[in-house]
């Protein structure tokens, strides 16, 4: 048997057999809040804890999925659902927001916790710092090659990987698309699955799907990931229904066996025009898109009754040693084992045999009928004195009774000890009021060419310090920011260190691994909105860990954004086209091509999004169609400073926009809008 854990979803109670009997390691579901998959059945209280047993008495660990961004009015609900997961003895905890790190690592030290996909960890400072605060095993992103990956393993920390299933558009963690314009918050768990809707580069929206891609499939590829350290086998998939779930599970562990699987129904229950494996390879071109067309459909519907099928017995897990005695006046007794666990079971004393005796071959015959149960017979030895009978009913009465007090000693819930006693849920902000001083974040140097240079705060793109310093302005009240998915950290320390010795020190990140380097080289860093920063206790992790200058979640209110309290700098978004999506795939050189790139797609209203080309940093970035103008608002925010996010700006409208934000005037504007800051987000 491979090390390799094959880890199931189960969105719902009907999805935990299929993984059950079909071959799972492990499970990942979620609760009813504060899941990344709102939308799934997902798990009553009384659910998951007989879910947590059934799966415990099939040798299954059972991961709960707390992988949502919180808000300060939710911790204390949070606290108390890891208070739960204690109690039923929850094999680890799947988390995106640091204040549930918090809580967790106070109240409950002994649980294992993931770090998940959703913290956008993608490289080798990502998984040392997931290591430095207590992190078992990162979720790498779904976005990496084979080598990315292997640049993951064997660093102290178990790196799971997504094998089958969806691939979304945007890198996990980092998309605010199904927010800004449908409000609802993938960070939330409640994915409107925009990126699925007819998106166009070529100006034929309603026939085009360019931000939709195939679902990905590694099962002809699992030796690979098992030969460069990879833990623990991911399927996508707690919306889908448990055929699905039965069919991903069973080709895993095919596969894993190195036997053949069923390929043809695994693609026909669901897919999006097939599968594919471009980002493994690192070359996520045009055959990585792909929409589920009415073919697909119905070949799902046909498949279904087959692989139903799959999953309506269970699968044998144990081997089951036995040893049988029966002696003259004594209980029969029966001790089983079966490798971890192991029972000693009594009946009634035998009876003398008036005819033919009972034999250890007919008592052997009966402890060997285990069918229906999940254990294999292995060795089975049978002490009986001479003359002695027993009736089959009693003995098949002791093997059931032994199976049943091994499955009940396993299926036991085994409790993590929890504290909550010093658990903090309110956090008095200050009540100074504080109308945001204005730092602009510029796309280049020459966006900034015609603003005041002693009185200005600017924050850089790493790579342009030199230029900057020649067009006058001083490092002293100037940050870089480095790219939001850079896998090439040997690259960035190099661009980091000569930053470094022109002067800068401030560093907007926005992962774990960008704050853990930039630390390692002795620079400061700050938290960009990518870190997803949406309560209190989650901004104090990060100011006690060294980060400064924390810009808060865009998807936050304003008034949300003015409660936040952390001793440290707290900023927000205040102007321009918010980010919505970063992709390592270009949906434009996909669809026409780069010869045809116009750098914008147009969505079925006519909507147009600019798309920036960051081919060199090796990613693209999917704007917002409306700039974000806030400049009459600024008295409803209580922050140290607010950022001007400049992307598209000429020199000209960024000293427009900058003397707006200085006099608190909105000028004239067309199909602009506020964000979420006052209608928010759901």
């Amino acid at each position: 048997m491979s090390r390799l854990e094959i880890l199931s979803p189960c969105g719902g109670a009907e999805s935990v057999p299929a993984a059950l009997h079909t071959g799972a390691d492990a499970v990942y579901l979620g609760a009813e809040k504060f899941s990344a998959r709102k939308n799934a059945a997902n798990f009553t209280r009384k659910e998951l804890s007989d879910a947590v047993a059934e799966c415990h008495r099939h040798g299954v660990k059972v991961y709960l999925a707390m992988n949502t961004i919180i808000r300060d009015g939710e911790l204390e609900d949070s606290a108390e659902l890891l208070r739960f997961a204690c109690e039923i003895g929850i094999d680890g905890l799947i988390i995106q927001d640091l204040a549930v790190y918090e809580q967790a690592k106070q109240c409950c030290p002994k649980m294992p916790l993931h770090a998940s996909t959703q913290m956008t960890v993608h490289t080798p400072f990502g998984v040392m710092a997931a290591r430095r605060l207590g992190f078992s095993r990162v979720v790498a992103a779904r976005e990496l090659s084979l080598s990315e990956l292997a640049s993951l393993c064997n660093l102290g920390v178990e790196i799971e990987a997504f094998s089958h299933g969806a691939l979304c558009m945007c890198v996990s963690g980092q998309c605010y698309l199904s927010a800004m314009i449908g409000g609802r918050s993938a960070n939330r768990g409640l994915c409107a699955g925009a990126c699925r809707l007819p998106f166009s580069a070529a100006g034929k929206p309603e026939n085009d799907y360019a931000l939709s891609l195939k679902d990905m499939s590694y099962c002809g590829r699992i030796s690979e990931l098992e030969k460069i350290g990879i833990s623990s086998l991911k399927i996508e998939g707690r919306m889908k229904r448990p055929e699905y779930v039965a069919a991903a599970t069973n080709a895993l562990f095919c596969a894993r066996a190195g036997k053949d699987y069923d390929a043809e129904s695994l693609r026909a229950v669901f897919s999006r025009s097939g599968f594919t494996d471009g980002y493994l390879d690192g070359n996520p071109g045009a055959e990585i898109f792909g929409a589920r067309l009415k073919e697909d459909v119905e070949a799902a519907s046909k498949a279904l009754p087959k692989l139903k099928k799959l999953y309506e017995k269970p699968e044998k897990r144990f081997t089951l040693n036995l040893r049988f005695k029966a002696e003259r006046g004594k209980p029969i007794e029966l001790f089983a084992d079966d490798g971890s666990l192991s029972a000693t079971v009594f009946g009634e004393p035998p009876e003398e045999a008036l005819n033919a005796p009972t034999s250890p071959d007919d008592v052997s015959e009966q402890l060997k009928k285990l069918g229906g149960t999940l254990y294999d017979a292995g060795s089975v030895e049978v002490d009986i004195e001479d003359g002695l009978i027993l009736p089959k009913s009693a003995i098949n009465a002791l093997r059931r009774e032994a199976v049943s007090k091994l499955d009940s000693m396993r299926a036991a819930a085994k409790p993590i000890p929890f504290d909550g006693s010093g658990l903090v849920f309110d956090f008095p902000h200050l009540l100074i009021r504080k109308v945001p001083r204005l730092r602009v974040h510029a796309e280049n140097v020459g966006q900034l060419s015609l603003l005041d240079k002693n009185d200005l705060e600017a924050i850089i793109p790493l790579g342009s310090e030199r230029e900057y310093l020649d067009a006058g302005f001083s490092p002293e009240k100037a940050s870089v920011w480095l790219p939001r998915f850079m896998p090439d950290e040997k690259k960035a320390a190099e661009m980091l260190s000569f930053a470094k010795s022109l002067g800068f020190s401030g560093v907007e990140c926005h992962n774990i691994g960008q704050t853990e380097l930039v630390k390692s080289l002795g620079m400061k860093p700050e938290g960009g909105f990518g870190l997803n920063i949406s309560n209190s206790l989650a901004a104090r992790h990060y100011y006690a860990d060294g980060v400064e200058r924390l810009t808060l979640s865009p998807e936050l209110k304003a008034a949300q954004c003015s409660q936040t309290a952390c001793p440290g700098d707290l900023g927000a978004i205040i102007y321009g086209r918010l980010p919505l999506m970063i992709t390592r795939c270009c949906p434009i050189a996909a669809q026409v091509g780069c010869a045809a790139c116009k750098k914008r797609l147009i969505d079925r209203t006519g909507a147009v999004f600019p798309v920036l080309c960051r081919r060199e940093k090796g990613y693209f970035e999917i704007l917002n169609s409306k700039v974000l103008r806030l400049e009459d608002r600024l008295g409803q925010f209580n922050l140290d400073f607010g950022i001007i996010y400049l992307t598209d700006e000429t020199p000209e409208q960024a000293f427009e926009v900058f003397n707006d934000y200085r006099r608190g005037r909105l000028s004239q504007a067309v199909g602009f809008t506020r964000g979420l800051y006052f209608r928010g987000v759901e």
